[in-house]
């Protein structure tokens, strides 16, 4: 399942009476909930909404996207992700999708839509082939991750798609892991300018 980022500390679920013996010497997370609790790893759907007490929208979202892309949640465990959650956190279960294919495309998608920007996701455009985001017909988004386009083959094959897409009167903007969730300002910036191009 991927993670926006990997946690350092363990995180434990206590159920709502457990205690800790030695909390100095743990080091680990407890987290205090109802539920029914067993030896062992927790349930997936335990963990996520864990996940989003500690960590938070985009963390939850991206991880809970490639949880059911990797159907590792069933219609029961999203549905009880989904009422775990504050009521006023449930707009992101119903904004996930299964077919997202990174965390990455998750993260995109999900600050997008927080401004006002509606995409559509992993769309075959023809002599190009399927892209991450095209947004307004016009613009096609490419979120690059840590593990690919690194080799001078997979860099040049992304380079003669985006020569066909010019050509076909596309836009693209490719931004890479860093960019994305360290500099999000810069990437929301150029996909504006971008917009604001293809509708002049």
């Amino acid at each position: 399942m991927w993670t926006l980022k990997v946690p350092a500390e363990v995180h434990v679920w206590m159920g709502l009476g457990g205690r800790r013996h030695h909390p100095k010497q743990c080091g680990c997370v407890a987290h205090f909930t109802r539920g029914r609790m067993d030896v062992g790893i927790a349930p997936i759907e335990v963990a996520l909404t864990h996940a989003y007490a500690c960590y938070g929208e985009e963390f939850f979202f991206a991880a809970y996207e490639s949880a059911w892309n990797k159907r590792m949640l069933t219609a029961a465990a999203r549905a009880h992700v989904r009422s775990a959650l504050p009521a006023t956190a449930r707009w992101l279960v119903d904004l996930a999708r299964p077919d997202a294919e990174s965390g990455l495309e998750s993260l995109v998608r999900l600050r997008l839509h927080l401004i006002g920007v509606a995409v559509r996701t992993q769309v075959t455009v023809g002599g190009v082939g399927r892209v991450d985001f095209v947004i307004e017909g016009r613009v096609i988004l490419e979120a690059d991750g840590r593990d690919n386009h690194e080799d001078a083959a997979k860099r040049h094959r992304d380079l003669m798609r985006d020569a066909v897409a010019s050509d076909l009167g596309f836009e693209t903007l490719r931004f890479d892991y860093s960019m994305i969730v360290y500099s999000w300002d810069v990437v929301a910036a150029a996909i504006l300018a971008a917009l604001a191009r293809a509708r002049a």
